[in-house]
């Protein structure tokens, strides 16, 4: 795609020092460049002074830690001078250097470096503590406030701000309006948590805006290693420093005041070693709350406990999520648009980043108690509406909802219509149409019995939810469960709606083995391909929906190679060789794919967005078995060849004989190979194709043509070179005379042998008869001689 600009990017980048295999740009593996190679540095070789060069030549803060082996081993050839800095030095090789050192340094004291980071500073401004109020941070010198980019800032960074300033858990987030337009500094929202330093996360352009950003941390109590800002190990903030809490010193009133505090709902489980041992002093006294209060350490506390507490018995707490969704305007309380409560506020839910899959409608389903995702689509609604923007990804792996809302107030004419099963669902499987069957009854999910599904049942279910033709169904595909069973058996017809339409015996099941809960695969629903060019292994992706095709389109730029490689795996056309976005002439309908779900979902169809866009950008996917499979034939001059097995010639010495490779018609050019061997040599012979065909000609064979033969055709195409190979043929070549003179030993041996094992047979037989009397003898010969004069 073409774009103007007056503007341009400057890039700074140290020359002759860097850090590597770090969690940032302030820290790593300690490497100096000279004469055109990186070499490490031994931990005998810097000190404090050099490690303060460093920092500051990187832009970087005052040196925290550097010792060897801090990030990683390394048997590279060792820099061989010990660095002589004062420290004031703006680079590290203007050091003075001793001369060399002539020791040998063992991989595990290259040394690492930990700096600080200069620009790395934030602070709550106008609140009632230092743990609330308007996010500001300092970059270059200078206080600004911060104004998240992409509209995407959820709870998930409001945790690491909070963490960032020693406060508790995060509370809350929103977007606040100033009174007039101040400078701020941009922030990439999915950077802040994935990233060591606030820096990597700053767009350092001047930008102005009215709108900031207000945080709310606790002050006092938080929760650790847990799933969400909801669980988590309870540990409680005095004199600067954090304590864990005894089991024994909280009760379910305090329970619930942590859990209000927290803007959490209410606690469902609290109990030591839930999240972990922890060793540190423990909190010394008792929580005497009643439940009403607003902070922990607002309540009564009883005097000193005296007591050691066990590392096991650190209480862990899991609160339950605020937040509530449902769905409205369906047939059933699971279909409907996606309505959400937040902050005691139903609003529909537009999704943040313009997209939304079926995994993530499977959260919301399984959420409402519902079965599996089935569909959902984006809605225009008749009138702007004030909605929750989610963040998509965040809903997939974040166990409370309230980590995913998007806190500024927008208006939109889109809403999310979602819908999931009503009673049934695939559980522990490998995507949404694979799993162990459970039938929903009186809000109870049920295991089925491997018996009590046949194959017509099956379809029923893959139908229901949305899925492909049953592909295997069988117990303990998916796991064994003890769970009670469903207890009749489904009698199908196969062209039932939905499992619950269909009879059902009258008899009822009293015990079924855990080993034979029936699990489910049903085809994927998937129609896609690659088009516009002449092989099926190449070109656009396109999907079917609701019988139209359109190309797939990737908007947010998480489409590279290993989507790709999905895509050919699918296709069977091999692995990925190269994947780009074109450009067309006009803008057309698309729909949209999401290239991280490709990567990790099990179908394309959990991963497209099919609401109705136009672009102009699509995918192409280039597979390594672009090219069908070449013909390999051979012709011969003479009638003294004959075919000798479906994959076997022969030809007699002497004789001509040609070998033809050829290819169907898709591209142009390229060179067909022909590849001979035997048991002693490999030979190989190369012409160019011409009308997608080569002829190779033997004018005179001999017995060493005499091996196996295939044809593989070579073409470059799309800045690459790709091959395909025949099957292979086998010739033998004989000499007329001496196959006459085998033939007629062979004749003469047979002959002869079969009259040496007729003679045996009667010698052995005579040997055998009973001796007679010579009367009987007579008679005998008599019966069986005939006179001469009766011929």
């Amino acid at each position: 795609m073409a774009w103007s600009s007056d503007e341009c990017l400057e890039i700074s980048c140290s020359d002759s020092v860097r850090l590597v295999n770090g969690t940032g740009l302030c820290s790593g593996r300690l490497e100096v460049r000279f004469d055109q190679r990186w070499s490490p540095v031994c931990e005998e070789d810097l000190d404090l002074q050099g490690a303060q060069v460093v920092c500051r030549e990187l832009g970087c803060g005052a040196p925290s830690v550097f010792k060897g082996g801090m990030f990683g081993e390394v048997e590279a050839p060792f820099w061989t001078k010990k660095f002589q800095c004062e420290g004031h030095e703006s680079a590290l090789l203007d050091c003075s250097e001793s001369g060399l050192t002539g020791n040998t340094c063992p991989p595990a004291t290259a040394v690492g470096l930990t700096c600080s980071d200069p620009d790395d500073e934030v602070r709550l401004v106008g609140g009632s503590s230092t743990c609330s109020g308007r996010l500001e941070w300092k970059h270059h010198g200078e206080w600004r406030p911060v104004k998240p980019s992409f509209s995407s800032w959820t709870l998930k960074e409001t945790a690491v701000i909070c963490k960032r300033l020693d406060c508790g858990s995060a509370v809350s987030s929103r977007a606040i309006e100033e009174s007039s337009d101040r400078p701020v500094w941009w922030i990439i929202s999915g950077c802040v948590e994935s990233k060591s330093t606030l820096k990597e996360c700053v767009n350092t352009e001047d930008y102005s805006t009215s709108y900031g950003l207000e945080i709310t941390c606790s002050d006092s109590v938080r929760l650790v290693n847990g799933t969400g800002l909801c669980s988590g190990r309870l540990e409680v903030k005095s004199d600067q420093r954090w304590s864990p809490v005894c089991e024994e010193d909280l009760d379910l009133q305090g329970a619930q005041v942590v859990c209000r505090e927290l803007g959490c709902g209410a606690p469902s489980v609290f109990k030591g070693g839930m999240f972990g041992e922890m060793e540190a002093p423990f909190w010394t006294k008792k929580f005497q709350c009643e439940g009403l209060e607003s902070a922990l350490l607002d309540c009564p506390e009883s005097g000193l406990t005296g007591n050691t507490c066990p590392p096991a018995t650190a209480v862990g707490l899991t609160c339950s999520d605020p937040d509530e969704v449902w769905l409205v305007g369906g047939s059933s309380t699971c279909s409907g648009r996606l309505e959400w409560k937040h902050h005691g506020e139903w609003r529909i839910v537009h999704p943040s980043h313009s997209y939304w899959t079926l995994k993530f409608s499977a959260v919301i389903c399984g959420r409402l108690d519902c079965g599996s995702a089935v569909s959902s689509r984006v809605t225009n609604e008749p009138s702007d509406r004030p909605v929750w923007g989610i963040n998509p990804d965040c809903v997939e792996s974040k166990s409370t909802l309230k980590e995913c809302v998007n806190t500024e107030d927008r208006s939109s004419v889109f809403g999310l219509e979602i819908t999931c099963s009503d009673s049934v669902r695939l559980v522990n499987g490998t995507g949404l149409c694979s799993g162990r069957l459970e039938v929903r009854s009186d809000q109870r999910w049920s295991p089925v019995c491997e018996e009590d599904l046949d194959l017509q049942g099956a379809q029923v279910v893959c139908r229901e939810l949305g899925c492909g033709a049953p592909s295997v169904f069988k117990g303990g595909m998916f796991g064994e469960v003890e769970a009670p069973f469903w207890t009749k058996k489904f009698q199908c017809e196969g062209h039932e709606s939905a499992l619950l339409d269909c009879g059902g015996s009258g008899s009822v099941r009293n015990t079924c083995s855990p080993r034979k809960a029936v699990g489910l695969s049903c085809e994927n629903p998937d129609n896609y391909r690659l088009v516009g060019e002449p092989s099926r292994c190449a070109g656009t992706l396109a999907m079917k929906h609701m019988e139209e095709w359109r190309p797939l389109a990737e908007k947010s730029s998480h489409w590279d190679q290993r989507s790709a490689a999905v895509v050919c795996t699918v296709l069977k056309c091999g692995s990925a060789v190269s994947t780009r976005v074109v450009e067309r002439d006009d803008k057309r309908p698309v729909w949209w794919i999401r290239g991280s779900c490709v990567q990790t979902a099990s179908s394309l169809f959990q991963c497209v967005d099919y609401r109705t866009y136009s672009s102009d950008n699509v995918l192409e996917v280039i597979c390594s078995d672009l090219l069908e499979k070449p013909n390999i034939t051979f012709s011969f001059s003479t009638d003294g060849a004959s075919e000798a097995t479906p994959q076997g010639y022969q030809a007699l010495i002497g004789t001509s004989f040609n070998i033809t490779c050829s290819v169907q018609p898709q591209y142009e050019g390229g060179d067909f190979q022909l590849i001979f061997s035997d048991s002693n040599t490999t030979q190989s012979y190369t012409l160019t194709v011409v009308n997608h065909s080569a002829h190779f000609l033997f004018p005179t064979a001999n017995q060493s043509h005499g091996g196996q033969y295939s044809c593989v055709y070579h073409l470059h195409a799309f800045s690459h070179n790709f091959s395909s190979e025949s099957q292979t043929l086998s010739l033998t070549v004989g000499d007329p005379l001496r196959d006459l003179i085998i033939r007629c030993v062979v004749l003469l041996g047979s002959l002869l042998i079969y009259d040496t094992a007729l003679y045996c047979y009667f010698k052995v037989k005579t040997k055998r008869q009973p001796p007679v009397l010579r009367n009987e003898i007579n008679v005998e010969m008599q019966i069986i001689t005939i006179p001469q004069e009766s011929t």
